[in-house]
């Protein structure tokens, strides 16, 4: 297994690109994730895969951890030089795909989530516009192979379990495997060694986000992984520790954005996310009161808070 980092200055750092194999016919050439596709990146994939003396063209399949661009922007230019089976998860296939109005789906389904969280007309409007701008980054649509909880996918000498991880994407997958006497998996953003990875609006598709990503976070801890190999920076050698830690600190967050309503009653996401992160630009605008919106949610639904048409006041 190789190790690539890519450039990504449009997300959360450098991603973790990871190949496997290196033309051997006895086992397929695989891709673990394929960086933001814009030519600069290409090239350094092109690069990183060429000192290997690995091409486009000689990938066999790709295993995508979830739909965001920096994670799956070039999957379709791997396969178009190379015929290669790009595998992903049913919830986010038709983003991959780009089938039908999936992404036109997307962007109404976010628009309407800046609307709920109460985003003054100028940023939401630079954000959509923002979107349009790095629309992109996307790169070509690709021919995928669905994947669903609980499947394998052969990969010469031994096979990757697919392991449903919803939460920070709809449709977030982590490949998890047994190598060298080891428990690993490729967790792409489900646990980060440094971030805690954005919920609510990393993907606005994921419904009871919050919920729905602690209860990812407890399956991390039930895999018994010995190292984990993340889609940004480097590996985590304390996979179920590193997830403890980020189900505490949304425990804390949740606990701060409690505060929040109490001290503004009644507030919106978007005066939530200021008390949380300041001023915002770029995608941030998005994440931070979608993240703000997750912890509303969670507590709404806990009975600690209530929605009222100005906003969550104590309950």
């Amino acid at each position: 297994m190789h190790h690539i980092q890519l450039s990504n200055a449009a997300f959360e750092g450098r991603n973790s690109v990871y190949l496997l194999g290196d033309g051997d016919a006895a086992a397929p050439t695989t891709l673990v994730d394929t960086g933001v596709a814009t030519p600069d990146v290409e090239a350094e994939l092109r690069a990183a895969l060429d000192a290997r003396g690995v091409a486009f063209a000689d990938v066999d399949r790709v295993l995508l951890t979830h739909w965001h661009h920096d994670h799956a922007g070039l999957a379709g230019a791997v396969q178009n030089e190379s015929d290669a089976a790009v595998f992903v998860h049913e919830a986010d296939a038709d983003l991959v795909a780009q089938r039908g109005s999936a992404r036109e789906d997307l962007r109404d389904a976010q628009e309407a989530a800046l609307h709920d969280w109460g985003l003054p007309d100028d940023e939401r409007e630079g954000l959509l516009a923002f979107n349009d701008e790095h629309s992109d980054l996307a790169g070509e649509p690709a021919d995928v192979t669905e994947l669903t909880d609980g499947d394998t996918v052969a990969l010469g000498p031994f096979e990757a379990e697919v392991v449903h991880l919803p939460g920070h994407a709809a449709g977030l997958v982590a490949y998890a495997v047994e190598r060298e006497g080891r428990r690993e998996a490729f967790v792409g953003d489900a646990i980060l060694p440094k971030y805690t990875p954005n919920v609510g609006g990393a993907d606005v598709r994921v419904e009871r986000p919050l919920a729905r990503y602690l209860d990812s976070l407890e399956r991390v801890q039930s895999l018994n992984l010995d190292r984990a190999w993340p889609g940004h920076r480097g590996p985590i050698f304390a996979p179920s520790e590193r997830a403890r830690d980020i189900a505490a600190h949304h425990e804390e967050r949740t606990a701060r954005v409690e505060r929040a309503v109490t001290d503004l009653a009644p507030a919106t996401a978007w005066e939530v996310s200021a008390e949380l992160f300041g001023s915002l630009s770029g995608i941030h605008v998005l994440h931070g009161p979608g993240e703000a919106y997750a912890h509303l949610d969670h507590l709404a639904r806990e009975g600690a808070v209530e929605r009222t048409p100005d906003g969550y006041v104590p309950a």
